[in-house]
């Protein structure tokens, strides 16, 4: 017996690029492929960051003669938590808090200066961009690129803006589509391969190709009056992790459940307040009359055997701590955080306790750090090929090598105390290395040298 089973769009997309190129692809396919992307996982870890979390479109229910209906008079709190942007924020912090150092194997300064003039400080500003976007989508995308005045750029392209096509054999990045709004009723869809970019609008929920184009399909940049094109698909995916999936992924059910329990105390404590009646033996009409008789007279009527109690809900106080308590528990672990409580970090952690507190983040980042690694190697790929075709120095992007500066909580007077007790033992360098004060190794022995006494 054979199984027979349709091709993917993305097949489809491949096949026609590998037997028309460069034609444009067919405007049905493409509106095909962008009908089927899907980001409602990508942009739920978005949500949860930004503190939407589903609690908020919560609703509760009553039932009335049968039919299930929202109760609009229901106390309904919706308390969402901060957690899951405390997570993503230390992720962040730690492996971006300081700038990242670019090294050179062979000790090649010019390619390290060459390096800084195209990259400059703007990557310290989309590093932590680029971390932060991942952990809660499982990848963001960097854009590189040559303007208009033949200059070097990059730009981040969010995930949920880029369908990207890969073929299913080598896995390798063969086509993309980057898409963005124009305004309310158009979609500027661009159809980036290897060789060329092909630009198509959506309106009416009609792809076509854009006739706003004087090029089209246009090269990747122009080299003086002749086509350019960079021979890769100019998207770099910096991923997450290998599943490509959210951090929130792994702890948004213990979030969820916190959320819950935090807003239904808080809807008893409220319902608290009111007095719930208990009657026995009333002799008026309804219960608006006795609550009319009570405002006006504080008193109403009862039979011989009547009575009048109030009724008030209790909060299972230690249940309750006992089981938030526990959930935050959860969630740093399943979120393999730093608990910033004063109560797990203490006062003055040793450095051992405090190696203990990170070991989790440690595994989590170093996940990341890993397939940033990898995109970051191809980026290095498009700054050499940049170099080649703008006529400069060459460039070996294998050459470069990459480290995050972690930045981990440390006991300082442990620390200073190690480096003093180092003396003679390791070289003064190393101790200055070491040293929580020291910012710039070769600066601090200039400042010691200067302060040496003059030998006579």
């Amino acid at each position: 017996m054979h199984l027979f089973s349709s091709k993917t769009h993305t097949e489809e997309l491949i096949e026609f690029l590998e037997a028309n190129a460069p034609s444009p692809t067919p405007s049905a396919l493409v509106k095909r492929i962008y009908d089927a992307f899907d980001t409602t996982q990508m942009l739920k870890g978005v949500d949860y960051y930004l503190n939407k979390n589903d609690i908020k479109q919560r609703q509760i229910y009553t039932y009335r003669d049968g039919v299930k209906v929202v109760d609009l008079e229901a106390k309904n709190e919706r308390i969402p938590s901060g957690f899951h942007k405390i997570l993503v924020d230390q992720k962040t912090a730690y492996l971006a808090g300081e700038p990242m150092t670019f090294s050179s194997r062979s000790d090649n300064n010019k390619s390290l200066e060459i390096l800084e003039e195209l990259i400059g400080e703007k990557w310290e500003d989309i590093l932590p961009e680029l971390i932060k976007n991942a952990s809660n989508k499982g990848k963001e995308w960097l854009h590189p690129f040559i303007n208009e005045e033949g200059e070097f750029d990059y730009m981040i392209i969010p995930a949920e803006t880029f369908i990207p096509i890969y073929n299913n054999k080598t896995k390798k990045l063969v086509a993309g589509i980057r898409f963005y709004d124009e305004s309310e009723e158009v979609i500027k869809l661009e159809v980036w391969t290897d060789e060329d970019v092909t630009y198509y609008i959506l309106t009416n929920n009609q792809v076509m190709l854009d006739e706003d184009e004087e090029m089209n399909p246009a090269p990747h940049f122009m080299k003086g009056e002749d086509w350019g094109t960079w021979g890769r698909v100019p998207f770099i995916e910096f991923a997450n992790n290998n599943e490509r999936i959210s951090d929130l992924y792994f702890y948004k059910d213990a979030v969820d459940a916190y959320d819950n329990l935090v807003s239904d105390a808080q809807n008893t404590l409220e319902d608290m307040q009111s007095l719930i009646w208990a009657l026995k033996g009333y002799t008026g009409e309804d219960l608006g009359e006795f609550m009319d008789n009570l405002k006006r007279y504080k008193a109403v009527s009862l039979d011989l055997e009547g009575g009048l109690e109030t009724i008030r809900a209790e909060v299972p106080v230690e249940a309750y701590q006992v089981q938030t308590e526990k959930l935050k528990e959860n969630i740093y672990a399943f979120g393999q955080g730093v608990n910033p409580s004063p109560d797990i970090i203490g006062d003055a952690p040793s450095g051992v306790a405090l190696t203990n507190l990170y070991s989790l983040l440690d595994m989590k980042a170093s996940i990341l750090e890993r397939k940033f690694t990898l995109a970051l190697r191809e980026f290095m790929w498009f700054i050499a090929e940049y170099c080649h075709i703008a006529g400069r120095e060459s460039f070996d992007y294998r050459d470069i090598t990459f480290s995050f500066n972690k930045m981990l909580l440390t006991n300082e007077a442990e620390i200073i105390d190690m480096a003093q007790k180092s003396q003679g033992i390791v070289s003064q360098t190393t101790i200055l290395e070491n040293h929580p004060w020291v910012k710039d190794v070769a600066l601090e022995q200039e400042r010691l040298t200067k302060e040496q006494p003059t030998q006579l």
